[in-house]
């Protein structure tokens, strides 16, 4: 018995030790010359061959569209430069309908708030201890380069990648002056956005979302280096209104192939596009009044200032006819004052342009109102 097993022991390193040195035998002559035959293929078209023989390689051109994100590290950076002042300008005109006059939120995410003179010291935001604080853009981030990636890529909501570089820079040092970060002289630049002081600097977590207040708190006073999730499940703290605010996300940079983005067209409001009211809120369809007036103001992100009774930001839309609906000319001055904005007659509160409403939107909205603007 034991000789049988030592024979079968030798026969086995035998083996090996064919493997070792000459490989693995092969079936056929037509697979031993598949190695040549790539070699050779290798070396007459170079290291452009794809290597699993489908596909091709990217152009420059589909590499630049998707090359835009900036990191924390500073790597993506453009040459520019934005001050303060001219950031509130356009800040004014882009950002105020969603984004509140001094980033305190209308309806979408509130950009300014809750930043204590100590956190730029310590690079943690204090109030963020309580995990029932709204979270900002002030007190979440961890680098300023976030603040300006997400602007560049994503802002406004109905016209994303519009804003110019140097308007990318203005924009995000307004935000950061709104959040006592950067004084207002300052001027951001791609060689000083690195060195903005942010209050949460050492506060990173994964623990919830940007302005979810479920979770831990944001501050736990030391980065978690094991135990980490195994699954990241990326979801949307959008309203379902604004999904299909610029369009079909699925057909977007439809030129560079798909991208897996939801078909978003389900959530459009327009009349045209046969769709009804999203699944908001009912208190929003309430505010907005009467079911073409509902779809207009939801579709121009009007809802997020006035309703149709009462004072929001803006006044009610029956002051406002209240105040203008005897006026001969009234539809023309309602008109000019959505497409324009301004301030002083209701108020300090500035009422940005708006500069995506159609005219054929202000007109109907300006009837409604003077037809005494009927919720």
């Amino acid at each position: 018995m034991s000789s049988l097993l030592e024979r079968r022991m030798k026969s086995l390193a035998l083996a090996a030790s064919m493997v070792l040195c000459c490989g693995l035998p092969t079936i056929g002559t037509a697979q031993s010359a598949q190695p040549a035959q790539a070699d050779a293929a290798r070396a007459t078209t170079g290291s452009a061959a794809p290597r699993f023989g489908f596909g091709r390689p990217a152009t420059t051109d589909e590499i630049a569209a998707w090359d835009v994100d900036v990191r924390p590290d500073g790597h993506g950076v453009k040459p520019g430069r934005g001050s303060v002042d001219r950031g509130q300008v356009v800040y004014d005109q882009q950002c105020a309908s969603c984004h509140g006059t001094f980033g305190e939120s209308n309806t979408f995410l509130a950009l300014a708030g809750g930043v204590a003179a100590q956190d730029l010291k310590t690079g943690r935001a204090s109030r963020l201890r309580d995990a029932e604080v709204q979270r900002t853009v002030g007190t979440k981030l961890n680098h300023a380069t976030t603040l300006y990636d997400y602007i560049y890529r994503s802002m406004p909501w109905t016209n994303p990648m519009s804003l110019s570089v140097d308007d990318t820079y203005a924009v995000t040092a307004y935000v950061l002056h709104l959040n006592d970060i950067v004084p207002a002289d300052f001027v951001l630049t791609d060689r000083n956005i690195l060195t903005v002081p942010m209050p949460n600097r050492h506060g990173m977590t994964t623990a919830h979302g940007m302005v979810s207040v479920r979770g831990k708190p944001d501050v736990q006073a030391s980065l978690c280096m094991k135990d980490c999730v195994k699954e990241v499940k990326v979801t949307s703290e959008l309203p379902a209104f604004a999904f299909n605010a610029h369009g079909n996300l699925a057909e977007q940079f439809r030129p560079l192939g798909p991208k897996g983005a939801i078909d978003t067209r389900r959530f459009d409001t327009s009349a045209a596009a046969g769709g009804s009211a999203a699944p908001v809120a009912a208190a929003t369809v309430a505010t907005s009044g009467g079911q073409r007036a509902t779809q207009l103001l939801t579709k121009n992100g009007c809802i997020n200032c006035h309703h149709a009774t009462n004072r929001v930001v803006g006044p009610s839309y029956q002051e406002i006819v209240g105040k203008h609906g005897k006026r001969a000319d009234g539809e023309a001055y309602l008109v000019k004052k959505m497409k324009e904005g301004g301030m002083g007659d209701w108020g300090p509160s500035m009422m940005p342009p708006q500069l995506t409403l159609s005219d054929d939107d202000a007109r109907e909205l300006a009837r409604w109102m003077m037809a005494g603007a009927q919720p």
